[in-house]
Order: C-alpha cells, then structure tokens, then sequence
C-alpha cells in the first residue's frame, strides 16, 4: 500500500494504541504524538481511509481502526524490520517541513558519496547546497554524490547527486540508501525476497545482489543532474 512517511507513522500510531487501549486515539492524541496539528491529522485520516489502510466502524466513536489489508502489510513490515541490522521496531522520522518564499534558500548538506555500483564505505563531509531554485526539497533531509554506473537505466548517473529522505525502512522498489553488516553503503533498489532481502541495479549488464540483513539509511526522493 502506497503511504507517505507520515501516514505510515499515523497507522502505526493507532495500531499500538488500539492494542494497548482497545479504542482508536482521538486526532488531538494523534497530533500530540506526532507534533503536528489536529488539522494535519483529520487530512492524512481521510486520505488513509481513501487508500483502503484505515475504517470506521459506524455510529461508534473512537472506532478508527487498520483494514484487514493495512494490518496484515503492517505485521509482515515490522516482522521484515525485525531483521534490519541493528533494528528492532523502528518509527519513520518525518523531517520537518521546509515552507519558504520568493527569494529565500533550501539548503541541504552534502554528506558524502554513495557507490551506484561496488559497494563502498559511507563517508561523512558536510557541505550545504542551495536547492531553492533547482527542485522541491521539501521531503528530502541530506544528499549524496553518486559514484558508479549500477543505476543509470533509473536516470541515476555518475556524478549526480540524488536527495534523501531519512528514512529506517522502505517499501518494495524504493531506491534506498543501503548499509550492509560490514558498514559498506550502497545505492540500490530495495526488494524483500522471500527470508532474505535483494538490492537490484538499474543496469541490465549487473546482477542483483542478495543479503540476510540491510540497514536503510535513507530513500530517493529526488535527483540532481551533474551537467
């Protein structure tokens, strides 16, 4: 099922609750959790209840509760994140809204490179970007200079930065920022194959490559060309 961050964090919310309470949590409950406002919350509900994730059962209050689709997605995720390295129930951050006008800046850091290709180790040099006048960034908290060829039929080419959002998890064909038991990063597309997980290039002359655990550390949400 095809949820924003923070409807995954508003699902998971209620799941919890409802396990530890017995009853739905109110929007106030749910906008103090997650620091966002009653508002915010009412249109992520309804959204959700569109995408077949949550339902109401009718003339009851407190009664939102998680399809049978959205909770069997959600058990099957979490016992997948179970076997993240170093991972046990992770929550998605959110990151924070960027709200700007005319004539001001977004600026990300720049806090490395990624290998598109072998795998190489995570490097941590920060260095801000302004992106106000290139892309919306509003999702993405970091980006990484892209080393290799491995996704190139995605678009993704040597030298191109792409933008991250911070993220511990991702879903089926999200391109992720990967991080392997021996600290090793890499940028690939992310798929669960069957108890073990597959990190596919997006060039058809590399194989795929299959890993027993993975740390996501981030996925693509935008991509910036070097030329």
């Amino acid at each position: 099922m095809n949820l924003t961050a923070r409807q995954h964090q508003i699902v998971k919310f209620i799941h919890r609750y409802r396990k530890r309470n017995g009853l739905a949590p109110t929007l106030a409950e749910i906008a103090v959790e997650l620091g966002i406002s009653k508002v915010t919350v009412h249109e992520h509900i309804a959204q959700l209840e569109k995408k077949g994730a949550l339902e109401k059962e009718p003339f009851m209050s407190r009664s939102t509760r998680l399809t049978r689709k959205m909770q069997r997605e959600l058990e099957k995720t979490l016992v997948e994140q179970s076997r993240y390295v170093g991972i046990d129930e992770p929550d998605v951050e959110e990151p924070e809204e960027l709200i700007f006008t005319e004539g001001e800046t977004i600026a990300l850091p720049l806090v490395g490179e990624i290998a598109a290709g072998r795998p190489l180790e995570a490097m941590e040099e920060a260095e801000a970007m302004d992106l106000a006048d290139v892309c919306q960034a509003h999702r993405a908290n970091y980006m990484l200079r892209v080393r290799g060829n491995s996704m190139i039929e995605d678009g993704i080419c040597d030298g191109d930065y792409v933008l991250i959002e911070k993220r511990d998890n991702a879903r089926d064909g999200e391109t992720v920022v990967a991080v392997l038991e021996n600290n090793e990063a890499t940028l690939k597309r992310f798929y669960r194959h069957r108890r073990k997980f597959r990190l596919q290039p997006a060039n058809s002359a590399l194989k795929p490559r299959i890993v027993d655990k993975v740390e996501i550390r981030g996925v693509v949400v935008g991509v910036l060309r070097s030329y």
